[in-house]
């Protein structure tokens, strides 16, 4: 990896504050974007700021052609087998929320997730806990907070929809995914896989997973905000009721009664975010260019700089596996007798290092171990061992003042 040209591709990083260097460790909640990705977009502004698939003019036919063409590259991203696999949303959350409302699923109906869930993929499954009755079930991290695959088997024999994130905002351990889906296809359910986190920062094959849905975001993986996507095997798709009606989803109605497109188009109602998808396509051609295991190689690399400088502080915990090749490019920590807030702003307003404070929308886990919360690093490709550097040395400053 070129770190110098990568860096160059972000203009953000070319600029200072208050004479200082700006140094983004927030990734896991938002990447920045790289110029390809501002052009792609410009350019639909510009060039062809006209509807896909609704009129036949010239503006028209060039934006369809785009959101097909950014369909296909998505796809080809994760290993999908066609194009027509591929649903864009806003984010994973709609992803998750879209499944939750078109399952079909009934009262008593079992849903499992882990104890480690985003909100976006807890809150989905509470609500139809209330409103339809579904059974929601966790699965408990082993004490070393690695997956307990026999606690797993244990719960699944029953579930109809296994939901679990790959990729742990929390830690950045990853589930071992293969086995898990493995596990649950021998019981008859179908998995989902939140692939916020992994879907930027490793290789992920969902025909190779045998993953029945995959859900990611654009704004975590350089694309623009407000973009995702879910994958869906096509035959499941066909199954699936829309969640979102209107126009575009159907072929024909009448005032009584419709027939719906074939997905994806049934799932993507209303005037779509066209300039996103082509960003989000955009985003996804340069972190191939890049190569996403060379990327991961990057942040284990940090990762381990940190951590042991982190673990030589009277009072550090870090949250997750000890190991940092488990825990990828994510770093959640907490010294005592400071708060994680102060740390973040101590951090920001010393040396413009950009990191996250609180429970990072794992609420759930933080409450159940009464822990307030924690300061949290997470890395991507453009970060740097300077970049390290500055932050040890502020944060041995910053530990001074307990």
């Amino acid at each position: 990896m070129n770190l110098e040209k990568i860096r160059e591709d972000f203009p953000v990083l070319q600029k200072k504050i208050n004479g200082k260097p700006i140094i983004y460790f927030d990734n896991a909640c938002m990447s920045l974007r790289p110029k390809n990705v501002v052009e792609a977009m410009n350019e639909y502004y510009e060039d062809y700021p006209g509807c896909a698939g609704r009129s036949i003019h010239k503006f028209g036919n060039k934006v369809t052609d785009k959101v097909k063409e950014s369909r296909e590259i998505i796809a080809k991203f994760i290993g999908a087998k066609k194009s027509e696999e591929i649903i864009f949303t806003r984010n994973t959350t709609e992803s998750i929320n879209l499944l939750a409302h078109s399952l079909g699923l009934k009262k008593d109906d079992i849903v499992l997730t882990t104890d480690r869930e985003h909100n976006s993929n807890l809150i989905p499954w509470q609500v139809l806990a209330k409103t339809v009755g579904i059974k929601h079930k966790i699965v408990y991290s082993k004490k070393d907070m690695t997956f307990d695959i026999n606690e797993f088997e244990k719960n699944v024999k029953d579930a109809k929809i296994v939901s679990f994130v790959h990729c742990s905002n929390l830690d950045g351990y990853t589930l071992p995914a293969e086995e898990i889906i493995k596990i649950a296809h021998d019981n008859d359910a179908l998995v989902i896989l939140d692939g916020a986190q992994s879907a930027p920062h490793k290789p992920v094959n969902v025909k190779k997973l045998d993953v029945d849905f995959f859900a990611f975001s654009g704004h975590k993986m350089l694309g623009p905000s407000g973009t995702g996507a879910l994958y869906g095997k096509q035959h499941l798709l066909e199954e699936l009721n829309p969640f979102m009606v209107g126009g575009d989803t159907v072929q024909k109605t009448t005032y009584d009664s419709c027939i719906f497109l074939k997905p994806p188009e049934k799932f993507e109602a209303g005037l779509q975010n066209y300039a996103g998808m082509i960003g989000f396509a955009a985003a996804a051609e340069y972190l191939n260019k890049v190569g996403k295991e060379d990327i991961r190689k990057q942040e284990i690399e940090l990762n381990k700089i940190i951590t042991q400088f982190l673990e030589d502080i009277d009072g550090s915990n870090i949250i997750g596996p000890s190991s940092p090749e488990m825990r990828g490019g994510i770093i959640s920590f907490n010294i005592k007798g400071i708060s994680y807030h102060d740390i973040a702003m101590m951090l920001d307003e010393r040396a413009n290092i950009m990191i996250r404070s609180g429970q990072h929308c794992v609420h759930s886990w933080f409450n159940a171990h009464g822990i307030e919360g924690s300061a949290r690093v997470s890395l991507y490709l453009y970060n740097t061992k300077e970049e390290a550097k500055v932050f040890i040395d502020n944060m041995k400053e910053i530990s001074k003042l307990r």
